[in-house]
């Protein structure tokens, strides 16, 4: 019998209730796999209730909690099929969603990473916040979605039915050639959680690597299952880690221009959390900048002199979004 040529890997910490729930899924609809629980150090009993209910899934125990990108960093040393498929323990999958994932990889040998369409699990006729139908960036680092701008869902009617080149991957379902995950190094564990696949997928794409969204494939997320969505920490690290990654991969001439429009956009966002009475979020936002001057040379240091310039698809999301009112990615593009 042939080794499956892909390994599903589901990142867990104290998350017994979620594997509960979603594991079966992808036990049922992955026979090309070898599924993997990656536990970072739970406390509670993920790894017993596996192994009493689920023995066939191989469990990899890292020696504490290393977040999403250590987590996966470390975990990944001990897997070996050279497909990897990184997913998120609130992740239900679809029959046959493997199948026009591997035939992406198949055929196209300059696809590195690959993302399924993520729809939302409480209301399946939506995308999901976290990648929906495939990411890009603006020019100052803001993320969105074909599917998602913003706090913006769109309901799924077929609009983003066709294969189509992105810029980034979801990191909630995110396949990718272990040959390419080691060339990068993995990911980077100075982001600890939130926008590390951003930063993998920007440098795979520097290298000359594509992202794929593949629309035959469809699972669907929870979300928010680990850090709940409007926390001041979550604030915190989306915009710390974009900073972050603007330092490492951004042109160098580009480097010092957008950065300060960045900071200032930042400002902005900090005075409306102070209007809209949320004053935690505007901390965490300074906090955000304070890193990001405490740490700069270091972060600069990281950056490799393989750069892309036209990473971006529009000059400015924010401007679309809050200015015009441009709601859905079709109003734009």
């Amino acid at each position: 019998m042939n080794q499956p040529s892909v390994a599903v890997v589901i990142l867990n910490w104290n998350g017994c209730p979620l594997l509960e729930q979603f594991l079966p899924s992808v036990i049922q609809y992955s026979p090309e796999a070898n599924i993997y629980v990656a536990d970072n150090a739970s406390t509670d009993d993920s790894i017993v209730w596996v192994q009493s209910n689920h023995p066939e899934v191989k469990i990899i125990q890292n020696t504490k909690n290393w977040g999403f990108a250590g987590g996966y960093n470390q975990a990944l040393q001990h897997v070996n099929e050279p497909i990897l498929a990184l997913v998120n323990s609130d992740i239900e999958v679809t029959q046959h969603w493997l199948k026009p994932i591997l035939e992406q990889f198949n055929t196209q040998p300059q696809t590195a990473i690959v993302q399924p369409k993520i729809l939302d699990f409480k209301n399946k006729s939506k995308f999901e916040y976290a990648g929906a139908a495939g990411g890009y960036i603006d020019r100052f680092g803001f993320p969105f979605c074909r599917g998602r701008m913003f706090d913006t869902l769109e309901d799924d009617y077929g609009q983003y039915d066709q294969t189509t080149e992105i810029f980034w991957a979801s990191g909630a379902c995110l396949f990718i050639r272990k040959e390419v995950f080691e060339k990068l190094g993995g990911f980077d564990i100075d982001f600890f959680a939130h926008q590390e696949e951003i930063d993998l997928c920007w440098r795979a794409y520097n290298l000359g690597y594509k992202a794929t969204y593949e629309p035959k494939s469809t699972v669907y997320h929870v979300g928010g299952a680990t850090l709940q969505q409007g926390h001041p920490q979550k604030t915190f690290l989306n915009f710390r880690n974009s900073l972050y990654m603007l330092t490492k991969n951004l042109p160098t001439a580009q480097l010092f221009p957008v950065l300060f429009i960045r900071l200032s956009l930042d400002g902005i966002a900090g005075v409306q959390f102070i209007f809209k009475a949320q004053p935690k979020h505007c901390w965490a936002i300074l906090r955000s900048h304070f890193w990001f001057y405490l740490m700069l040379i270091k972060n600069c240091r990281k950056r490799t002199g393989r750069y892309t310039h036209k990473y971006y698809l529009t000059t400015s999301i924010v401007y679309q979004y809050f200015v015009r009112q441009k709601k859905h990615f079709q109003d734009i593009f």
